[in-house]
C-alpha cells in the first residue's frame, strides 16, 4: 500500500498533497500520513528573521518536512532551497506522543531533535491535528 493523505484528524487541516507525494519514499510501505508540514531551524527568532528577509544566514539553517503518521514522526532534512518542501533524507522518528505545539502567531516555535524550529501559520492546523492525535492536550 503506498503512503496517502489522511483527513488530517479535522477539517481545514488535509495535508498538502504533493508534500504527502515527497515525503512518501521515506517511510514504511504502507504508511498513512496523517499530517505532514515544513519548518526550518534557527536558534532564535532575530536570526529566523534575518534568513527570511534577506537570506543571509540561510545556509546556516536546516530545512525539514515532518510527517505525521498514527505510529510516528518522521523527520526528514530537506534540500535548502526548496524551504522543505523536497526530502532528500530521513533525519529522525520521534515517538507519536510527542508534542509539536501549541502554535500562535505567524511563525510558532516548535522543538525537534533539540533545535528550535520555526513553522509558517500555514502549518499550524497541520502541528494542532498531530498534537490532537496524539492525545496532547490544546
Amino acid at each position: 500500500m503506498t503512503p496517502t493523505a489522511g483527513d488530517g484528524g479535522s477539517e481545514g487541516a488535509a495535508p498538502r498533497e504533493d508534500l504527502v507525494r515527497r515525503a512518501a519514499p521515506f517511510l514504511p510501505a504502507g504508511s498513512e500520513i496523517r499530517q505532514v508540514f515544513l519548518c526550518q531551524s534557527a536558534p532564535n527568532f532575530a536570526f529566523f528573521v534575518i534568513t527570511y528577509l534577506t537570506g543571509l544566514t540561510m545556509f546556516r539553517n536546516a530545512y525539514r518536512c515532518v510527517a505525521v503518521t498514527r505510529d510516528a514522526l518522521y523527520v526528514l532534512d530537506s534540500a535548502k532551497w526548496s524551504g522543505g518542501s523536497r526530502p532528500r533524507r530521513l533525519l529522525a522518528v520521534l515517538p507519536r506522543a510527542t508534542r509539536l505545539g501549541p502554535v500562535a502567531g505567524r511563525w510558532a516555535r516548535v522543538e525537534l531533535l533539540g533545535e528550535r524550529h520555526w513553522v509558517h501559520v500555514r502549518f499550524h492546523a497541520q502541528v494542532e491535528a498531530a498534537d490532537r492525535e496524539a492525545g496532547a492536550p490544546g
